[in-house]
């Protein structure tokens, strides 16, 4: 038995109210989670102490979270699927039984990854994908749906967007820029905008690269402003952690965004967290400024 449209809007509701409050930072609180959910169909939580959360509103799992240092033998086994340990001793307990339903209905799920206490990342829509009740281990997707339309399979008609981020987004990128913008402050290291909405997680080396790692030491929290910049090595930041803007750009006249924002950020120091090994990498930032002095040639 599928789920009733009822069930089916609160998923979508929960899924809009999320890509909300993500357009203003990358992650949400506890408190946020718990208290500010609010439908037709009454207050409902995205998440509670339980691993599993099953809301009385609905007949499978609404959410699922990992947890740094849980009992539970939850593991990644590859970019796209995790392995998520049932919940009690028995086979049938309710909540093993209520995410096996999300299974059998092909309902899509939250998936919370705790990125430190009382702050969590989301992902979503996410599925059930396959159920071992001898190794007592369910199999989330996190990156693919189990059908080629992931809003036919869920009996759901989501916004297209969904699937195309599901199945195209790089899956550390969410929790990498959460974790850079956490240790930056949700800060600018140039210019020091504290709009979280402006600000990405900016890598030193990019990803596409081997070196080009998902760590918080290969990033820097930079206004879409400086992050385009930086990238397009208009702007550029040597290991000693001066600003440097390209030559060229120096001897420009083009309005007030050129003058404040970039050229008169040359010869100034980025703000960097105070815990060392979350610094930028020299070696990264070394490499990069290679790439930019190239550039300014």
């Amino acid at each position: 038995m599928g789920e009733t449209q009822e069930q089916i809007q609160i998923r979508a509701l929960a899924f809009t109210w999320l890509d909300s409050k993500l357009l203003q930072k990358p992650w949400l609180t506890w408190s946020e989670l718990q208290n500010d959910f609010a439908t037709q169909y009454g207050q409902i939580p995205l998440i509670t102490q339980r691993g599993i959360w099953n809301p009385r509103q609905l007949e499978s799992t609404l959410s699922i979270q990992a947890t740094r240092g849980s009992p539970y033998t939850d593991t990644q086994i590859s970019e796209d699927l995790f392995e998520y340990a049932y919940q009690g001793q028995g086979i049938t307990a309710g909540d093993n039984t209520k995410l096996r339903r999300a299974l059998e209905n092909r309902a899509p799920l939250i998936f919370f990854e705790q990125v430190k206490v009382g702050i969590y990342l989301p992902r979503y829509p996410v599925f059930v994908v396959a159920d071992d009740p001898i190794r007592r281990l369910f199999t989330i997707s996190l990156g693919k749906s189990i059908a080629s339309d992931p809003s036919e399979a869920a009996g759901l008609v989501l916004d297209k967007a969904y699937a195309e981020r599901s199945t195209r987004a790089r899956l550390h990128q969410p929790r990498f820029r959460a974790e850079v913008l956490l240790a930056y402050n949700t800060t600018c290291a140039v210019c020091r905008l504290r709009h979280v909405e402006l600000l990405d997680a900016a890598h030193i080396v990019p990803d596409s690269l081997p070196a080009g790692k998902a760590a918080v030491s290969n990033g820097m929290s930079l206004c879409k402003i400086h992050h385009a910049a930086y990238d397009r090595n208009i702007l550029g930041i040597s290991p000693d952690l001066k600003v440097h803007i390209r030559p060229d750009l120096m001897l420009e006249l083009d309005g007030p965004m050129l003058k404040f924002g970039l050229q008169e950020m040359a010869g100034s120091t980025i703000t960097v967290p105070t815990r060392k090994h979350l610094t930028p990498s020299k070696d990264g930032l070394a490499w990069k400024f290679e790439m930019f002095k190239t550039a300014a040639r």
